[in-house]
């Protein structure tokens, strides 16, 4: 499986909300802040097993048989399927040909009725929790801003673990899965 993603394009913490934390009066280290900013996002998003902010996805994945699991959580749209054929030529079937189930929590799967001569499927879709920062909940965001100080203050230094504050904020919308797969 290859799931490709841009970056989120809007953090789920302004960098004004990290700097402020911070007691950073100067812009000259917002570069440093906004690189932990999405750091901490990173960490956030792996141990709640969810994407915090909506954005796009892309993944190619074998056609096995049956449906196919999406990597990503939580699934909000399924936009578009395209069948890749050993030959290298790609089709794109039409939209009854294919039918994406998203559950209560978010993981989705897409069955594709009639895959012709395709061995695998490049599936786009998008999948987070909230469209924008004032979506995420507060808890989530206090997290982030508290795991971006964790990494600041640890940047010269083995710094320890983070402190379990982060955990407990973020344990509420932890997701968990069995047997493999996101």
């Amino acid at each position: 499986m290859m799931m490709t993603s841009e970056v989120p394009g809007e953090a789920p913490v302004h960098l004004n909300e990290a700097r402020a934390w911070l007691r950073l009066g100067a812009t000259v280290d917002d570069a440093v802040v906004a690189q932990l900013v999405r750091a901490a996002t990173n960490i956030c998003e792996a141990f709640i097993g969810q994407w915090v902010i909506v954005r796009a996805a892309e993944e190619s994945l074998p056609l096995d048989g049956g449906a196919v699991r999406l990597g990503a959580r939580p699934v909000v749209a399924v936009d578009e399927v395209t069948l890749l054929r050993p030959d290298g030529s790609e089709a794109k079937p039409d939209r009854e040909r294919w039918r994406a189930a998203i559950a209560r929590d978010g993981t989705a799967t897409v069955a594709i009725h009639d895959r012709g001569a395709g061995d695998r499927a490049r599936i786009a879709y998008r999948a987070g929790m909230a469209a924008g920062p004032n979506g995420v909940p507060e808890a989530i965001r206090q997290g982030i801003v508290r795991m971006t100080q964790h990494l600041h203050d640890a940047r010269d230094s083995d710094g320890g673990g983070p402190p379990a504050a982060i955990a407990a904020l973020w344990q509420p919308w932890r997701r968990w899965t069995l047997g493999g797969g996101g």
